[in-house]
């Protein structure tokens, strides 16, 4: 048997243009310094004079109608400055607003802020307060009297669905496919999705299996609470420095929900301890923005980790019957996907994602998706990495190796002759341009881990794929150039997993410098012009190629720059690894930017991107388990991540997405879930009752990067945040059962759920 790591595993597969001077290579990271001596302003480091601290009450009921609230006790206690509720917040209308990564209704956004008529989940903020220490608003908020009509709540998709469930919210009406329903619902949307004929398509398969398959409720797991500083000044100007994953996304919500002019608001994004998809939309900016208007006093708002479980949105849970069909040949034909998922409280969840990328990474001619977004008494569900894509991957990689195995075919073999490429049409429509899972595949198929034994009981080996689309948006960065050569780079995408080196290394390979001399800083809504979130695995991709053509800019400026001092027209001007030459004259960049500023104005650049397309990022992992059958606890022995990174702009940082990935993966496999009582309260807010893998629950994981050019980007960068959490459940359900003989199809497989199908088997 060997289950250990080899010394020096398979790390890259080349497919593009390898010959790059600063791409490619693994730099220091320009923050490295100020993050590792603990110099770097996160939103709870920062302070401004006479500051005043916030503190937030929320529901202790899942579902209730508020009869009434009574603050005059808490306004009356020494040392509180203010008292909010839902009546000071103007823009609670039932109006929908475009806030970038599409369109939102501003009363669900603002009711989730603070409850409005109704709370509809435990944890739902109801007042917030706002005093001289956070201990004084802590101790207010316990004096506000909130009179609650209790009402039934419901927390598992299907039974929302029923027909006499408690209705969450008595506007929601099911748009079904363009159609609006009569009568109050909590299915807020069903979206289906169809190619070919479904039923010719079954009817041409030797074999079809049909599974049903639930998961659970995960949080995103990040290390920093939200926190937010707002300062209202007298002149209208509200100023927030916060925790976003979106500087200008948390601009306009807070804008369009105090009806501001989003001229009138300047976000500052602070260093941010993870978001994965959870600090986009805002909670805590509004609340702290109207405590300061009505204190006049800059105000500080913190969550305590309680809150964040319960008060912030984790990602769906999820119903799903799926069933797939093949020929004795091994050829996939059809497949069929029925989709229920929980939005929590308001309308607007990941169900789209989940359809689109549902059978995303096989090519079949017949396919049938139906989705529905359905309202929970759980908080509003956020995006989670690849949100909605890991649930469907963890039951389509389930059939897929029951398929593989009844025919006797290799699984990866199997998923080879079925893979995605070039030309393949989604089930949503899309056709791929080139892509890179085939090679994924072949690159895990060629692994030292493939080819490795795994021997012994209760031990088994499993293999899962995962596709996320990965998105483009519009992104915006400037630049300097600096008399001593060195250029400042000013871009607008919070800085989550090493974007600033990752961009300033595009910037510097297009202008033949290292990357050293590049000084990235992330500028708030002011400095920059409009960028959209961190977020859809865009950031090296999209801001990456804004930063490109900046370069391009300013490389123009300098060769007209170099023109002049030689006499002679630009064009004539060569630039070779950032070194410009004319008739044996020659300049380094350094000593080009020295002399620039005395034949011209200083050299600045500017660009902004939108692009309008897709990077589609493919993951192929493979696990080995162990099992031990008297408790149900499972081990992972040894794991594999392999990804199409188009090019991996700095190794080691798409080795870490993929390691974090990977770990978040396999936590959702085997532990993390929401627990919810009866009643429909959550029994496991806080990190020792939710259960996170530790650096003892798993091995190293080993990473091996495929490179295969993004068509659509002039460095081939595909987006790598997101495919690596899509694998982990289905391969790893798949390594459970090669262990025991078992399939599971519930997540998480949790030791008592495994320990009972064993035993039941």
């Amino acid at each position: 048997m060997s289950t250990e790591t080899p010394d020096k595993p398979q790390t890259e597969v080349f497919l593009g243009k390898t010959d790059y001077k600063v791409i490619g290579t693994r730099p220091i990271r320009h923050d490295g310094a100020e993050k590792v001596t603990g110099k770097a302003i996160y939103t709870a480091d920062f302070k401004l004079p006479g500051m005043l601290h916030g503190a937030i009450l929320r529901s202790p009921h899942p579902h209730a109608n508020i009869k009434s609230i009574d603050t005059s006790a808490a306004e009356a206690m020494d040392g509180v400055m203010a008292v909010i509720t839902a009546a000071d917040m103007p823009g609670l209308k039932d109006k929908n607003a475009n806030l970038g990564e599409g369109s939102v209704n501003l009363l669900d956004l603002g009711s989730n802020v603070l409850a409005h008529g109704k709370v509809l989940y435990r944890g739902h903020a109801v007042a917030a307060v706002a005093a001289k220490t956070v201990h004084i608003a802590q101790e207010a908020i316990k004096h506000i009297k909130v009179e609650y009509e209790e009402l039934p709540a419901v927390t598992w998709v299907l039974d929302a669905m029923k027909e006499d469930a408690p209705i969450l919210l008595d506007r929601v009406r099911t748009d079904d496919m363009g159609k609006m329903s009569d009568s109050p619902t909590n299915v807020a949307k069903h979206i289906r999705f169809e190619k070919g004929d479904i039923d010719d398509g079954f009817s041409q398969c030797d074999i079809v299996i049909e599974k049903e398959f639930r998961t659970e409720t995960v949080h995103q797991g990040y290390i920093e609470p939200h926190a937010s500083v707002a300062s209202w000044n007298e002149d209208g100007h509200l100023k927030i420095w916060t925790a976003t994953q979106g500087s200008f996304t948390a601009r306009q919500q807070t804008a369009e929900l105090l009806e501001l002019p989003v001229s009138k608001v300047t976000v500052t994004p602070c260093e941010i301890g993870g978001g994965f998809g959870g600090k986009i939309a805002v909670y805590t900016q509004p609340v702290a923005a109207l405590l300061s208007q009505k204190s006049g006093r800059p105000v500080k708002v913190t969550m305590q980790r309680n809150e964040v479980f319960e008060g912030t949105g984790p990602t769906p849970g999820s119903y799903m019957k799926v069933k797939l069909g093949a020929t004795n040949d091994g050829k996939l034909v059809a497949g069929e996907a029925w989709l229920a998922y929980d939005a929590g409280a308001f309308p607007g969840g990941v169900i789209g994602p989940g359809c689109m990328c549902v059978f995303s990474c096989y090519d079949f001619e017949h396919a049938k998706v139906d989705g529905y977004d359905v309202l929970v008494n759980k908080p509003k569900t956020q995006a989670y990495r690849a949100p909605g894509s890991t649930h469907v991957a963890f039951a389509v990689e389930t059939i897929v190796d029951e398929i593989a195995e009844k025919l006797e075919r290799d699984p990866i073999d199997f998923r080879i002759q079925n893979a995605a490429k070039e030309g393949t049409v989604r089930v949503d429509g899309l056709k791929y341009p080139r892509i890179g899972l085939v090679e994924t595949l072949e690159a895990l198929k060629n692994s030292d881990h493939y080819q490795s034994k795994l021997e012994g009981p209760n031990k088994g080996r499993g293999l899962g794929c995962g596709f996320w689309f990965n998105i483009g948006l519009k992104s915006s960065v400037t630049a300097t150039v600096n008399s001593d050569g060195m250029v400042s780079l000013i871009e607008g995408s919070t800085d989550i997993g090493g974007t600033r080196t990752s961009i300033a290394m595009q910037f510097a390979e297009t202008l033949g410098i290292p990357a050293e001399d590049v000084i990235p800083k992330v500028a708030d809504t002011d400095s920059i012009g409009y960028t959209d979130v961190t977020g859809g695995s865009r950031v090296t991709f999209s801001t990456g190629l804004a930063a490109y053509k900046c370069a391009l800019d300013i490389q123009d400026q300098l060769r007209a720059r170099a023109a002049e001092l030689w006499d002679c027209e630009p064009e004539n001007v060569t630039i070779e690894e950032g070194v410009y030459s004319h008739n044996g004259d020659t300049m380094t960049f350094k000593e080009l930017a020295e002399k620039a500023s005395q034949v011209g104005d200083p050299v600045a650049g500017s660009a902004t991107v939108s692009p309008d397309c897709f990077t589609n990022g493919f993951a192929a992992h493979l696990a080995d388990v162990e099992v031990d059958p008297e408790t149900g606890k499972v081990t992972i022995l040894r794991y594999t991540a392999v990804q199409d990174a188009g090019k991996a702009i700095h190794p080691s940082y798409v080795e870490g997405q993929m390691q974090g990935g990977a770990v978040q993966g396999i936590g959702w496999a085997l532990n993390e879930e929401y627990f919810y009582d009866e009643a429909g309260n959550m029994k496991n807010a806080s990190y020792l009752d939710y259960r996170m893998p530790t650096c003892l629950d798993v091995p190293m994981i080993e990473t091996i990067i495929v490179e295969v050019p993004n068509p659509d980007h002039p460095y081939g960068v595909r987006g790598v945040g997101e495919p690596p959490i899509c694998p982990p459940p289905g391969a790893i359900a798949n390594a459970i059962y090669h262990a025991t003989g078992v399939r599971m199809t519930q997540l998480p497989i949790s030791p008592p759920k495994l320990w009972k199908a064993i035993s039941e088997k």
